[in-house]
């Protein structure tokens, strides 16, 4: 995965806190808040969720995509739709 260098504004406290865990779990300070951003932005559970997803085949799922737009399309003429 490829890495992008920016500048952040943070709060004292919070670098200190970065700084403590950083020393104490022996990792740099840039992984201790990327770790951080992934907990809370929910990208570590995204990424187990996608790992246990099994591919289907393209002609599956072009049938499961259609089959749906078929249920929608008569879902919408049952209420009035087009």
């Amino acid at each position: 995965m490829s890495k992008a260098r920016t500048t952040v504004t943070l709060d004292e406290d919070v670098f200190r806190a970065v700084k403590i865990k950083a020393a104490r779990t022996g990792k740099r300070d840039s992984q201790v808040i990327e770790e951080a951003l992934r907990r809370d932005l929910g990208l570590d559970d995204l990424a187990e969720i996608w790992a246990k997803v099994t591919p289907a085949a393209e002609d599956e799922g072009l049938e499961l995509a259609a089959a749906e737009l078929r249920a929608m399309r008569k879902e919408g003429r049952g209420e009035g739709g087009s």
